[in-house]
């Protein structure tokens, strides 16, 4: 016999509400704890350098450097890691970008000032990633063989357009923009096209149809044709992606260094891969976030800072960078075998 109780006199009738858990549980629950290793990391790189270099690494100006250097090979890895979780690779981004420098300042293109040198390098940069995407997509080329002759054929072509010489670049904006002079708000001009590039590639990827559709291409492509995906069409875009990165990029080591040299981007791929898979993406594709790759910039960047102002070699610079990679992928598996 089932019992109805009444509510109390002069209520309403509806139930009272209960007490939740606090907010910041929730906000906790939600967030991803990646993103909070990395955090973590970061903050201890900092403090790192806070610590045995006090007066020279938190410095200002210092800081700047550090911000500037990660926006060059930050808006190549928000292009890479758009091509990992497709299930794809680009071992071609720091050819492109060294190409796309060179042809970008030679004394022809300088005619045309500060746009002329804008245009051809996005131009060259795009055209690259055409290339890397017909092959890929619509010649059945596997991304690994593809991207490696576009990054022997970049190079050469960088290398005979320069002669080996460096490009000086004569146009006042690019210089201009170089200057502190040029800062907002203490921000370098650099820094606010790599925020820019980062925050545009985040919404692309978590808030558009052409995201969503990169991340089913990599978790499995034949699912995704079958569910109504033009699989080849959307690799083809992905690699115009990269190279549009690549093209900015190239842009922005042109304002850097005021120059354009055939050794440009040297490593800039396997810095940009390093730093996708500290920052989560999988290699196997369908998992990633743009976040991730830029906190895993900004942790390799610093960690170069740190070992500079201390005085440290390179090789011991690049182990410590190959440990990281070896970690990040070990967490990987431990995650993903994790029910």
């Amino acid at each position: 016999m089932t019992q109805h109780v009444s509510p109390p006199r002069g209520g309403t009738g509806k139930a009272a509400p209960v007490d939740g858990p606090p907010a910041w549980r929730g906000l906790l629950a939600r967030a991803d704890v990646r993103t909070l290793s990395l955090l973590g990391v970061l903050a201890v790189l900092v403090l790192i350098g806070g610590i045995t270099k006090p007066d020279e690494f938190l410095d200002t100006r210092n800081l700047q450097l550090v911000l500037t250097q990660a926006s060059v090979i930050g808006v190549v890895t928000v292009g890479m890691t758009f091509v990992i979780i497709s299930g794809g690779i680009d071992l071609s981004v720091g050819a492109i970008v060294a190409l796309a420098s060179v042809w970008a300042t030679t004394v022809a293109t300088q005619e045309y000032g500060f746009f002329g040198i804008l245009f051809t390098a996005i131009v060259v940069g795009v055209g690259c990633g055409l290339v890397n995407g017909v092959l890929i997509a619509y010649g059945a080329m596997v991304p690994f063989i593809a991207t490696l002759a576009m990054l022997a054929s970049a190079r050469g072509l960088a290398l005979q357009i320069t002669d080996g010489r460096t490009q000086i670049v004569t146009v006042e904006g690019i210089l201009d923009l170089g200057e502190r002079d040029s800062y907002v708000l203490g921000i370098p001009p650099l820094v606010l096209v790599f925020a820019a590039v980062t925050v545009v590639g985040w919404l692309v990827l978590n808030r558009t149809t052409f995201g969503r559709r990169t991340v089913a291409v990599g978790g499995n492509a034949e699912a995704a044709r079958l569910a109504g995906i033009d699989v080849r069409r959307q690799r083809l875009y992905l690699y115009l992606l990269s190279g549009l990165c690549c093209g900015i990029a190239a842009f922005l080591l042109i304002v850097l260094s005021g120059s354009g040299q055939n050794t440009n981007g040297n490593l800039y791929e396997l810095d940009a891969i390093a730093a996708a898979i500290i920052g989560g993406t999988l290699l196997s594709g369908g998992r990633g976030t743009i976040v991730g790759s830029v906190l895993g910039v900004l942790i390799f960047t610093t960690i170069t800072n740190i070992f500079a102002l201390n005085n440290l070699q390179t090789d011991v610079q690049q182990i410590a960078k190959g440990a990281i990679i070896v970690a990040a992928v070990l967490v990987q598996r431990r995650t993903a075998s994790t029910p």
